[in-house]
């Protein structure tokens, strides 16, 4: 497989949970530097790399709002959960002489730059890795709808979505021993089968803007660039599967 990355620019799309470890909850230092450590080699690779990364691992919006909070209210604060996961992955980065910028869909200028596509692309463009934090800055929508979008905005080649298992099942694995992982899906399959690759929302976006998506499993070292090279590895999603030669 060659050193050189398939794509020019890619989007990232990290669980909060990833940055938590084995703990399940809070942030774990060292799995952050090790998540930081391969960015800063894909990056090497003259890739050019934007992060959207969730909140789970501190709190959770819908779940608040199934126990009675707000949906509002509940979704701002997944927000701000995304914004401090963001900031651990900035301070990693920097710690390697990774130039990083956090960009924020709700204004907290003094953590974060606000959120602004064509500053977004320069930052990409000067080798810098971009951080987009609070989602879309709006409730009622996930960070993978925030993800596609984003990816969409800022023209990237693929949605790298680093997740616990090696790609996308007919069930969940980690239940049902039997399950068959894709190596290949449609967004339409994706979409009549109800399978848990992202929401809806996010889906349609991506087929309606024929953006693939890389479904992969992010714990094991060395995947991210391995997804980024273009190795077989996970499940991809996308309009047919031409789009797996190309």
């Amino acid at each position: 497989m060659s050193e050189k990355p398939k794509y020019r620019r890619v989007l990232l799309k990290l669980s909060g949970e990833a940055l938590a470890g084995g703990a399940g909850y809070g942030i774990a230092p060292a799995i952050v530097s090790a998540l930081a450590e391969e960015i800063r080699e894909v990056q090497s690779l003259g890739c050019e790399i934007a992060v959207v990364v969730g909140g789970g691992n501190i709190f959770r919006g819908l779940a608040a709002s199934e126990l009675g909070m707000d949906r509002s209210t509940a979704d701002y604060m997944g927000m701000l959960a995304t914004v401090l996961n963001s900031l651990a992955l900035q301070d990693s980065l920097e710690k390697l002489d990774v130039p990083t910028r956090v960009q924020s869909a709700l204004d907290i200028r003094e953590v974060a730059e606000p959120y602004i596509r064509r500053r977004a692309t320069r930052h990409l463009e000067k080798g810098r890795v971009v951080i987009f934090a609070a989602g879309t800055g709006n409730p009622f929508f996930t960070t993978d709808t925030a993800a596609s979008l984003r990816a969409i905005e800022i023209n990237a080649g693929v949605i790298m979505k680093a997740t616990r298992v090696d790609g996308v099942y007919s069930a969940d694995p980690e239940k049902e021993p039997t399950a068959k992982r894709y190596a290949f899906l449609t967004y339409r399959q994706v979409l009549n089968d109800g399978l848990r690759v992202m929401d809806a929302t996010a889906i349609s976006l991506c087929m309606e803007n024929h953006m693939p998506i890389v479904v992969f499993d992010g714990t094991r070292a060395g995947n991210i660039i391995r997804a980024v090279r273009g190795e077989d590895i996970g499940t991809l999603v996308a309009a047919d599967e031409s789009a797996r030669q190309s």
